[in-house]
């Protein structure tokens, strides 16, 4: 059974300065203890609706709400008290820094020193190789063990939401399988996921809701395991022979 959104995106408009608007009145909801995922064809939306749900673009109509309370005009900075972590595409690692050091900036914005060791012991064992790897540079990481880094670094200040872009991108299989094992982890943890992924099939195999996007709109929408069989699915985003998808790995 579903829960009620812990996030809701409802009726969004936004785009980017004086341009064409990229979200068309967008509705996107993220239960509590879900991943949702969001799929479409290069240039939909998806990553602007991460932007909007992170305050890093303001909607020029629509509402969002986290857990009921409107956070619509809130800046970075705010959404990230209100519970908004947002994990870029690409690596953001600093590599001449230890794991220890960049799981710590974190939690630059907690002065609670007993909140900040609890939360360092709960993502050393959300996330085995961040323990592992403590005291190690981070540049001297493979790109899914420095993408865990990531992910335990936007831990730190108890997210309710975890905003994650592309988290695959640049990565081998055997490599985003075990990032995909990872986002499932922090799920089971508890937490919200909200996920962009142009890897359709395998996002949605790990997902608990899935979003499809074009044109700045939701056309498709229902549990995931649904639009995996779903046959509109296979033919427009999962490698049918009119995958949109495959024509361009770019956005």
């Amino acid at each position: 059974m579903v829960s009620e959104p812990l996030l809701e995106l409802r009726d969004i408009e936004a785009g980017y300065g004086r341009a064409a608007l990229v979200l068309r009145g967008l509705t996107v909801t993220v239960p509590a203890g879900q991943i949702v995922c969001l799929v479409g064809p290069n240039g939909a939306g998806k990553s602007t609706v991460l932007k909007v749900a992170s305050g890093m673009l303001t909607p020029r109509s629509g509402t969002i709400t986290v857990d009921g309370v409107d956070v619509t005009r809130n800046g970075p900075q705010q959404m990230l008290r209100a519970g908004m972590a947002h994990v870029l595409q690409g690596h953001s690692v600093f590599k001449e820094m230890t794991v220890a050091e960049n799981v710590g900036l974190g939690a630059y914005t907690v002065r609670d020193q007993a909140a900040v060791a609890e939360r360092t012991d709960f993502v050393k064992t959300l996330f085995p190789v961040v323990a592992e790897r403590w005291h190690t540079l981070a540049g001297a990481l493979s790109g899914g063990q420095q993408k865990q880094v990531e992910f335990a670094r936007s831990l730190m200040v108890s997210p309710k939401v975890v905003l994650l872009d592309e988290p695959s991108m640049g990565l081998d299989p055997k490599t985003t399988a075990t990032v995909f094992e990872q986002v499932v982890r922090m799920r089971d943890a508890g937490l919200a996921v909200l996920l962009v992924e142009q890897n359709a099939r395998r996002a949605l195999e790990s997902a608990d809701l899935g979003c499809v996007l074009d044109l700045g709109k939701v056309h498709i929408a229902g549990p995931a395991a649904d639009l995996l069989a779903d046959p509109r699915m296979a033919e427009l985003y999962l490698g049918g022979a009119a995958s949109r998808l495959e024509e361009g790995k770019a956005r």
